[in-house]
């Protein structure tokens, strides 16, 4: 097989001068992994690049480091054999060539030094196994031994070895093989996908923040649904996600169905990437309706309910997000108002839209009211061209009169314009419960449209109300 050069892939300077320290130090060098990949997909090259040397990596890092100006950071792992150089805007991480072998209970590999070859073999795909010549005598000489290149060409994910070998000693492989699949918008070559579903099990002995990091990839593509129907189809998102299979299928009784609320969430999740790259907001898209499963009944006279799904729902987000050991935050509450509000708006859009109805929700929904918006419009999923025309005409006049209502009476992160201490002031009160009624009296009395947004109209409500609860205007 003739030799292939791609020195076009390597034009960067740091190559050449990677190449040179190499030289000097007598070892081999290698540019490997997502950059070569990259490269042939005609994909923006990552900045973060894998340099293995066949040698010591923390020495060719060390050579590499004292010939670039600037005198570059430099960061050493010697537990890993590795080293990390930040130069401008590129990452270089210098590992040399090893050998691995695994236990049945872990993921961490007992390594030993090796040779190119031995690390081809150790990479989790032929893609991802291509490595580029950096020495003067070879510079850009393709190394390709699993014919990376030939599945690139027909869009296939596969493993340099036995695939059950592969997922098997390293689990997170399996999910990493889903999300490049979903990303690329490659196939999982068959004898790998069968042995994802026989290995699945394995995932467990996978941290759960590794687990997350690749969900959070799978659902930052440009079609989700893609991941999710293999995690789906291999069995392994039962084992991550069960709240979101539980919503699977379709009951029938006495005639009457409803619909399959897990195809329909994947539905949705494509829906509302289509339009927004939050990535939390994408979270919350796959979790809308996973209080349905626990919630849903068959009554008789109206059929199947799914009473305080939202409610439910938003309940189980934090328990999910403590189990996967995401974070407990700002993005969780924001990932649980979404899921308990997504309904607000759909309701609003089926009747008669109010400027009260307006007002309470954005009151409710703050700054993230268009998120809600955003996320209500991706929940349209009938394949019905007139239900779909109204549903999207009606989301439009929701839009609208949000505008409205926000332009007018400035409802958004409500302050009353009656402080507690006007009213403690105005009535000589002490701190106590009448002052908490009287400022909910005065915020509801807004939202209803009985009193404009404004401090005159606001304190003569006060003086009214104060009047009926027998409180005594206080005169200095």
């Amino acid at each position: 097989m003739a030799k292939e050069f791609h020195t076009e892939a390597i034009q960067h300077p740091i190559f050449k001068l990677i190449g040179e320290a190499s030289d000097e130090l007598g070892v081999g060098a290698y540019v490997i992994g997502g950059f070569v990949r990259d490269y042939f997909l005609k994909r923006n090259t990552p900045k973060d690049i894998d340099i293995v040397a066949i040698g010591s990596g923390i020495e060719l890092a060390k050579k590499v480091a004292s010939k670039l100006k600037g005198k570059p950071e430099i960061s050493v792992f010697k537990n890993f054999g590795t080293a990390m150089i930040k130069h401008k805007d590129l990452e270089l991480e210098f590992v040399g060539a090893r050998k691995e072998s695994y236990n049945r209970d872990s993921r961490k590999p007992i390594v030993e030094d090796g040779t190119l070859e031995d690390d081809q073999n150790r990479r989790d795909f032929t893609i991802n196994a291509m490595a580029l010549a950096l020495n003067n005598a070879s510079f850009g000489e393709l190394l390709d031994p699993f014919d990376g290149l030939a599945d690139l060409d027909r869009q296939i994910i596969s493993t340099p070895l036995e695939p059950g070998i592969t997922y098997s000693d390293d689990p997170l492989r399996m999910m990493r093989a889903i999300r490049f699949a979903t990303q690329l918008h490659f196939t999982i070559e068959l004898k790998s996908l069968q042995a994802i579903t026989e290995n699945k099990d394995r995932i467990k002995i996978v941290s759960k923040e590794r687990i997350v990091d690749e969900l959070h990839k799978i659902l930052m593509s440009p079609k989700p649904s893609v991941g999710f129907n293999l995690l789906h189809q291999t069995g392994l998102l039962p084992l991550i996600l069960p709240e979101l299979t539980a919503l699977q299928g379709i009951e029938e009784i006495e005639g009457q169905r409803h619909k399959d609320n897990f195809w329909h969430t994947l539905e949705v999740v494509d829906n509302i990437s289509e339009t927004t790259d939050n990535l939390w907001l994408r979270w919350a898209a796959l979790l809308h309706d996973i209080g349905k499963a626990p919630t849903k009944k068959f009554h008789k006279k109206i059929g199947w309910t799914f009473h305080a799904h939202e409610f439910v729902g938003a309940k189980m987000v934090y328990k999910l997000f403590k189990r996967l050991r995401m974070p407990l935050n700002e993005k969780m509450k924001f990932v649980q108002k979404m899921v308990l509000m997504s309904s607000r708006p759909i309701i609003l859009s089926e009747d008669h839209v109010t400027d009260s109805a307006v007002r309470r929700l954005v009151f409710d929904a703050g700054d993230f009211v268009e998120d809600l918006m955003t996320l209500c419009e991706a929940d349209i999923t009938t394949k019905n061209p007139r239900k779909q025309k109204k549903y999207k005409n009606n989301f439009k006049i929701v839009r609208q009169k949000i505008v409205e209502v926000e332009e007018r009476d400035h409802i958004r992160n409500f302050q009353p314009p009656v402080s507690g201490e006007e009213i403690m002031k105005t009535f000589n009160l002490k701190p106590s419960k009448e002052i908490g009624i009287i400022k909910d009296a005065i915020k509801e009395a807004i939202l209803e449209g009985e009193i404009p947004n404004e401090h005159e109209a606001a304190y003569h409500f006060m003086l009214k109300k104060g009047k009926k609860m027998n409180l005594k205007v206080h005169s200095e």
